[in-house]
This record gives structure tokens, C-alpha cells and sequence, in this order.
């Protein structure tokens, strides 16, 4: 029951964070192709693109928190291992959607506020041109 749970966390987490790349992909091209003006925006699209799904899928499958269905915890001197009921598995599910959302929310914010700054800084440089 336990492998199925891990399998099921990751499909969920890749299916958001796979969402998530879908709905982003023009917003992030559009602004790197006008920070950086080279071929290698490509490039930075694609790690991107890479860094959502790894920051998804690790922040959404919560293997430290999944160990507690595995590792036996003592109750009066008894080991006993928690039980995955239908609740805890809409829970599980639940905290995995939303564990994608934050960690890929959190990296978008970090790469939303470097590109403004790049922006500005860009801006600044092209009007000194002129």
C-alpha cells in the first residue's frame, strides 16, 4: 500500500507541476527572450522548465513525512504502524497538490523578482544608449 502511495504522490506532483509549465512557458519565454536577447534563452527556458519540475515533484512527494505509514512508532510499548484509511489518503493526495503548488509558488516568486531586477537593470542600460 505504501509503494502505491509513493507512485501515486509522484504521478500527482509531475501531472501539476506539468500544469503548472504548461500555463508559465509563454510568460517565462516572452520574459527571458527580452533579458537575455542571445540563443541561450533557450537554454534558460528549458532549466527552468527542469528546475519546476524538480522543485514540484520533491516539494509535493514528502518522503519524510511518508515514512510515518512505514516506521513503526511506540505506543505503550507496542510498535505500531499507521494505517492508510480512505482519509488519509484524500489527505495525502490534498497535501501533495498543494506541496506542489507551494514549492513551484516559491520558486516562481524567486525567478519573478531576479528577472524584474534584470529588467530594470536592462532598461537602464538601453536608455544610456539612447
Amino acid at each position: 500500500m505504501f509503494l502505491l502511495l509513493l507512485l501515486i504522490t509522484f504521478v500527482i506532483a509531475f501531472i501539476v507541476s506539468f500544469i503548472i509549465v504548461r500555463i508559465f512557458s509563454s510568460p517565462v519565454e516572452k520574459i527571458l527572450g527580452r533579458i537575455i536577447a542571445d540563443e541561450i534563452n533557450s537554454a534558460w527556458v528549458k532549466y527552468l522548465k527542469f528546475a519546476i519540475y524538480v522543485v514540484g515533484i520533491s516539494s509535493g512527494v514528502r518522503i519524510w513525512e511518508l515514512g510515518k505509514y512505514i516506521t513503526p512508532e511506540i505506543k505503550d510499548g507496542v510498535p505500531q504502524i499507521l494505517e492508510l484509511t480512505s482519509d488519509r489518503w484524500v489527505l495525502e493526495i490534498y497535501s501533495t497538490v498543494i506541496g506542489t503548488l507551494q514549492g513551484i509558488a516559491w520558486l516562481l516568486l524567486v525567478f519573478f523578482v531576479f528577472a524584474l531586477i534584470a529588467f530594470v537593470i536592462v532598461k537602464i542600460f538601453e536608455n544610456k544608449k539612447v
